[in-house]
């Protein structure tokens, strides 16, 4: 069989990682599933798959991550990432898959209109293991997708698949097919998954089709044609066309409700990768204090960096707590809100000390959490 991929969030350079399937295709038994969300029957005219993207593009967003990865160095450095997500709820609930927004220390996800509407997010829920992640923005008012039985999905039936394709600009790409196959379970390795068993990723109660799912794709919406969607677009084939697999909604139900109904909740951050200062660390880099942490990098645009923190600082004491090591601003920020002003005193590589007036930012959770 020839290698597939998750249709994976484009990193900016691009990182791809082909996905072997092998002969881990399997059958699975279906289970019930809720009745499909009411809709008024769509008037498809003489263009069907034209009536169904018209209704369902106000629900697909984008999501963009920011990602810091080891440079060649070893140093960290700030990637970006592209994927693909549907709103599920008109109070901002969002979901897409957890390899979108894995590893990231920032989620903005950007309505489909011409001018889009930009809003942070967090993670509130998932199961990473089953590459689906619930994102929340702080919004009302927006447009949700009705929700279908993908258990109703017959073999042939046309489907159109939505999302944010090789990172182009212009808007979503709309793909369309057929149901190839059901409840296929696919298992694929994933180094970057830390909470899959053994690095393996499990896609359960799959839907195969033959609409085009490319990069950037990754966590938009596969639909009936009444616009209800039926499947979380995760992955395609890298060198055979006519291939693509996405999440059965009803085997999503479950962990989407679950995220609604008992949300993680926000926490405080600071946007920056830190390290202890230790007495070698202070003579290596002439430091002039050999306790602290020490700031590695700051979040673009993060909380720290608007308000002056800069790469080299030495971080000493928080609203009067002392910072003797890179867990103690863990430790103080763990017990702060998102939205508190704080006093960071800082000790700059040329010795100059500075207290600096901090608001508190929204930390998007780890995908660490999903663990089930």
């Amino acid at each position: 069989m020839k290698p597939l991929t998750t249709s994976r969030r484009l990193l900016l350079p691009t990182v791809s990682l082909a996905l072997l399937l092998g002969a881990c295709i399997q059958s699975t038994v279906r289970e019930e599933s809720p009745a499909a969300s009411p809709l008024p029957p769509l008037d498809q005219g003489e263009e069907p798959y034209a009536a169904v993207a018209e209704r369902v593009l106000p629900s697909v967003v984008n999501v963009t991550t920011n990602v810091y990865q080891a440079s060649p160095t070893g140093q960290p450095e700030q990637g970006k990432g592209v994927g693909t997500g549907f709103i599920v709820r008109a109070n901002g609930v969002v979901v897409t898959n957890c390899h979108v927004v894995q590893g990231a220390s920032r989620i903005t996800v950007s309505t489909s209109e011409d001018e889009p509407t930009r809003y942070d997010a967090r993670v509130i829920g998932g199961d990473c293991e089953h590459d689906l992640a619930v994102l929340k923005l702080d919004a009302e008012g927006l447009t949700a997708l009705a929700v279908g039985a993908s258990a109703d999905l017959r073999l042939g039936q046309q489907v159109v698949a939505i999302g944010y394709a090789l990172a182009l600009e212009g808007g979503p790409s709309v793909t369309t097919g057929i149901v190839s196959s059901l409840d296929r379970t696919i298992r694929v390795p994933d180094p970057q998954c830390t909470v899959c068993p053994n690095g393996v990723r499990t896609y359960s109660e799959v839907i195969q089709t033959d609409a085009a799912i490319n990069h950037g794709n990754s966590g938009g919406p596969l639909v009936d044609m009444e616009g209800r969607v039926v499947g979380i677009n995760s992955a395609g084939s890298e060198n055979a066309e006519n291939i693509g697999f996405a999440i059965s909604i009803d085997s999503a139900k479950t962990a989407i409700d679950a995220a609604i109904s008992d949300p993680l909740q926000a926490t405080a951050y600071l946007g920056v990768s830190t390290r202890d200062v230790t007495a070698d660390l202070a003579f290596q880099l002439g430091l002039p204090v050999d306790h602290g942490a020490y700031v590695l990098a700051t979040l673009t645009n993060g909380p720290a960096a608007a308000a002056g923190i800069r790469e080299g600082d030495v971080i000493v004491e928080v609203d009067g707590e002392t910072i003797e090591a890179a867990a103690d601003l863990g430790r103080v920020l763990d017990a702060l809100k998102p939205g508190d002003e704080v006093d960071v005193q800082v000790i700059g590589s040329d010795g100059e000390e500075r207290t600096i007036s901090v608001e508190l930012g929204t930390k998007p959770l780890p995908t660490e959490f999903l663990e089930p």
